[in-house]
């Protein structure tokens, strides 16, 4: 008897499951971590603000991830701007994409925005973070991704 479409199918129904509960969906749980993907240019800003927070929005723990520079002196590195957007959208906590403006915020916005991440162009990380901070705190029953896209 052959196993392999057992496997491969409870394989799949595992990875179902997983993938269902990320922060994109309701019911996020109590100390849940949650992750802020943050620009170069606003990274330290952001974290400054998060170490304000005690590094919490309420119930959730918040980690600002800093991204690589996409700006040099020739303009935009798209390919760098493609690469952190894309690492925004495969990571199932994220809940926010703060981008400096520039050439690559008008990239990476739409790859951000198809994972229902909220996209934020800011020259502040300070006030991004509080923002985002603010949103997860005054929730409700929302999941967290939601209600930070709901609030920019």
């Amino acid at each position: 008897m052959n196993r392999l479409p057992a496997f491969c199918t409870g394989l799949l129904l595992f990875a179902a499951a997983v993938v269902g509960t990320g922060c994109g969906e309701g019911g996020t749980a109590n100390g849940a971590t949650v992750s802020v993907y943050t620009a170069a240019p606003l990274c330290a800003e952001a974290q400054r603000e998060l170490a304000k927070a005690g590094g919490k929005g309420d119930d959730l723990k918040v980690r600002a991830v800093c991204l690589a520079p996409v700006e040099t002196k020739r303009g935009a590195d798209l390919a760098a701007a493609g690469a952190n957007a894309r690492r925004a959208t495969e990571d199932s906590t994220a809940v926010a994409f703060l981008e400096a403006p520039g050439s690559a915020a008008k990239f990476s916005q739409p790859i951000v925005e198809t994972a229902d991440v909220a996209w934020v162009e800011t020259n502040s990380g300070t006030t991004a973070m509080h923002r985002v901070l603010k949103a997860l705190e005054e929730r409700g029953s929302s999941s967290p991704r939601d209600a930070v896209r709901e609030a920019f």
